[in-house]
């Protein structure tokens, strides 16, 4: 098979959700308004906890963070397609596939570990109520952040660095709307063993360890809430962590609901559309999610859409 050296590649193809130009136009349209929401969702979030001061807690500092990193995830993915929508031009640069295959996957690790640091916070806020707001000091709080992000950086780097030593066939049409890593490593005609041995073991080792973290923290907030006489405080507890629980289950089902439908089915463009489920909907809901939920959050974004609207 004729093979072409990675320096000479110059990009890839984006065959999107469907080849059909008719529906062009709706998934454009779908997806801008799928992509301003969450950005603006997002961005009122994060406004409104930085307004208020009684906000500025590790519950919403984790929050904040994670709302920055819904954007960020968001801006990786659709506004390139949107362009190549709008352009009737399906390619994508071969550093610029390079690009978005990192910052995905920076921003999905990262996703991960924020879910699994505000288990960690809603686990010591009720198994160790007293001693809180000693163990969840501003700096470990931003220690954990950071720690997260350089761990998804290097999860990232060494993805892409990994797919940089491959060469690549004449055939680069990637049936997807966006440079997933998976896709990439299928167009490559050079061994791809070691890349497909290291995929798994990251995702075990930064999707599985979050996720146990998660499974081990709500298994000890359980026990405590079961031990609670109050009535009252059993669905405080449930009412604060619910939120966060729904994000849990959105991104990670839909994640392994991704996963499920690349193995049974063979349709390449089944899996994009699948793919939409992890990667567009839960950073496009959670603002919703968790300001539905949350007295004081919605009593915080009351006062700043108020205060914009009638700044005198």
């Amino acid at each position: 098979m004729e093979t072409r050296n990675q320096t000479a590649l110059s990009e890839f193809h984006l065959l999107g959700l469907t080849g059909d130009p008719e529906l062009q136009p709706l998934i454009f349209s779908l997806f801008l308004s799928m992509y301003l929401v969450t950005v603006l969702g997002n961005l009122l979030i994060i406004l409104a906890i930085s307004s208020d001061s009684h906000l500025h807690t590790p519950m919403y500092f984790f929050l904040c963070s994670l709302s920055l990193n819904d954007i960020c995830l968001s801006s990786s993915i659709i506004p390139k397609m949107l362009v190549n929508i709008q352009v009737k031009d399906q390619s994508i640069t071969y550093t610029g596939c390079l690009f978005q295959v990192c910052f995905v996957l920076v921003f999905a690790v990262m996703e991960c570990c924020l879910l699994a640091v505000m288990a960690y916070d809603r686990y010591v806020a009720i198994c160790h109520p007293l001693r809180y707001t000693v163990i969840m000091r501003p700096c470990l709080c931003v220690l954990l952040v950071l720690v997260s992000l350089s761990t998804s950086i290097v999860d990232g780097l060494l993805h892409t660095l990994m797919v940089l030593q491959l060469s690549f066939c004449i055939d680069l049409e990637i049936p997807h709307f966006f440079c997933e890593l998976d896709q990439v490593i299928k167009l490559a005609c050079s061994d791809t063993l070691i890349d497909n041995i290291l995929i798994y073991i990251a995702a075990c080792i930064f999707g599985g360890a979050p996720l146990s973290g998660i499974i081990f923290s709500y298994c000890h907030i359980v026990s405590s809430v079961l031990r609670m006489p109050s009535l009252g405080g059993k669905r405080k507890v449930f009412s604060t962590c619910g939120s966060h629980l729904f994000v849990v289950f959105l991104f990670y089902g839909t994640g392994l609901g991704v996963y499920i439908s690349s193995v049974v089915t063979d349709s390449p463009r089944k899996s994009a559309v699948a793919s939409v489920m992890y990667t567009v909907v839960p950073q496009m809901l959670n603002p919703f999610i968790y300001s539905l939920r949350n007295r004081d959050l919605k009593e915080a974004l009351r006062k700043l859409i108020s205060g914009t609207t009638y700044p005198l």
